[in-house]
């Protein structure tokens, strides 16, 4: 017998972009692939942006972070062990693979201080507005 977790809104996608990120990261486990997409916030503040990423049970070095022009990829592996044949595992909802996740950076941002930590399975990164490279711009009519 086996155990399957059913949950009525499984169904019903809150967001199409919800729908085919779904689509895409369960077809691919289904098929045995290992491939996952973290949960991410993005914040605003007045002088940077933060992303934060949900990806528990990684260490710092795990962790691949690029800047190529202006987009920022963040791709990393977590593996799978099982160690421990003592353990019978009924139901496993932790996700495994690799992931990578991309993002377009704005116009005023600085990309070369773009700071990064790893602190309780959230992966932080703050990206410094560049005062220099305002996006608005007041024109005086002469």
């Amino acid at each position: 017998m086996s155990i399957i977790r059913y949950n009525p809104n499984d169904f019903v996608p809150a967001s199409f972009s919800s729908m085919v990120d779904r689509f895409f990261n369960e077809s691919l486990t289904r098929n045995g692939g290992s491939v996952f997409s973290p949960k991410v916030d993005v914040i605003e503040n007045e002088n940077s942006y933060e992303v934060q990423l949900a990806v528990p049970g990684l260490d710092k070095e795990d962790f691949k972070i690029e800047v190529n022009d202006n987009f920022l990829t963040v791709s990393g592996e977590r593996k799978f062990t099982n160690e421990k044949k003592e353990k019978n595992y009924r139901s496993i909802e932790t996700q495994y693979g690799s992931f990578s996740r991309s993002f377009t950076l704005p116009e005023n941002v600085d990309s070369s201080k773009i700071n990064a930590k790893y602190n309780n399975g959230i992966l932080e990164l703050t990206i410094p507005k560049d005062e220099k490279k305002a996006l608005k711009q007041v024109i005086k009519v002469a």
